[in-house]
């Protein structure tokens, strides 16, 4: 009888940033609007370099020192990634996985973001601020792919740990978590309204 088993798993994390902390999602939007409205370096940024909407991500590295919410934001992702660096198993010894990087994105319609890896961290990830009906999902590629030159395509109907991509939709105060390596993107925003998020890496040190 045939044994066929699943290896090298790639693990995905998905909750609500509830399941560890309060935050106000209302003064969170209103916080990402507003930095985004006064950070002209980040704005200049975008243009430069054709970034379509705004992200802090090249101009502002402290936004838990300077808005409250983002700090107690910060305490929810650390209980969010400790419970995913368990659930890994990870053996950190006397180091611990710390916050890296935090960034706000805004991308209107029409905007989107090309596929990426995150190489200097460990778990990177995203939670979701405004996600307008219509909106771009995640999309996360498999890692193998590049690997697959001579395979065939798989079927539409193949289950979703065979896939080559799976888009995930997440709400809005999900938080989602993967390992850096993972290479994902965001596609076309098609709705009228912006998608805004705010992403993050964890470097373990």
């Amino acid at each position: 009888m045939s044994d066929i088993r699943s290896l090298f798993v790639t693990r995905l994390y998905r909750a609500h940033l509830s399941e560890q902390g309060s935050i106000d999602a209302g003064e969170l939007r209103a916080s990402c609007y507003s930095i985004a409205e006064d950070d002209e370096a980040g704005q200049e940024w975008c243009e430069q370099n054709g970034y379509p909407g705004y992200t802090s991500y090249a101009s502002l590295t402290d936004l838990p020192w300077r808005f409250p919410i983002f700090g107690e934001l910060v305490r929810c992702l650390d209980a969010h990634v400790a419970a995913f660096a368990e659930e890994l198993g990870f053996d950190l010894g006397d180091k611990e996985l710390k916050l890296e990087d935090l960034w706000i994105n805004i991308l209107p319609e029409g905007g989107s973001h090309s596929s990426h890896i995150h190489p200097h961290s460990v778990i990177s990830g995203t939670t979701y601020v405004a996600m307008p009906e219509g909106t771009s999902a995640l999309r996360l590629e498999d890692p193998r792919l590049p690997m697959m030159m001579a395979a065939p395509t798989r079927r539409k109907d193949v289950a979703e740990e065979l896939k080559s991509f799976v888009y995930i939709a997440p709400e809005v105060g999900e938080v989602l978590l993967w390992e850096s390596w993972l290479r994902h993107d965001v596609p076309m925003n098609l709705s009228e309204e912006d998608r805004i998020s705010v992403s993050f890496n964890y470097s373990w040190g």
